[in-house]
């Protein structure tokens, strides 16, 4: 999958502020949702965590925390949204994105 990631914290003049990168597909757990990413912004949020977290050393931080598209797989206890767009709110925690209801549709 493609990502928007960082491996410094750099002024964003920096030619390598941002970087496109590479990473393995995700695969969705029991309460998660596989989204298809038809498009992206820039949230404040962004800027913030790339001005003050510096990625492990080699490491890439990816970037992107809203994020809209399809639904394309969903976990063993989800139930309501396949094949649906969606809106997608990422978790700090997480490297992708992650729909905002609970597998309940809460």
């Amino acid at each position: 999958m493609k990502a928007i990631a960082y491996y410094a914290s750099l002024p964003i003049s920096d030619n390598n502020a941002l970087q496109d990168i590479e990473l393995p597909d995700p695969v969705a757990g029991p309460r998660d949702l596989l989204v298809e990413v038809k498009a992206i912004s820039v949230n404040p949020v962004d800027t913030k965590v790339r001005q003050n977290v510096q990625p492990q050393d080699g490491e890439a931080k990816v970037l992107g925390w809203d994020v809209a598209g399809v639904v394309k797989a969903v976990g063993s206890e989800v139930t309501t949204v396949q094949g649906r767009r969606q809106g997608v709110l990422r978790r700090l925690h997480r490297p992708c994105g992650r729909q905002q209801r609970n597998a309940r549709g809460r």
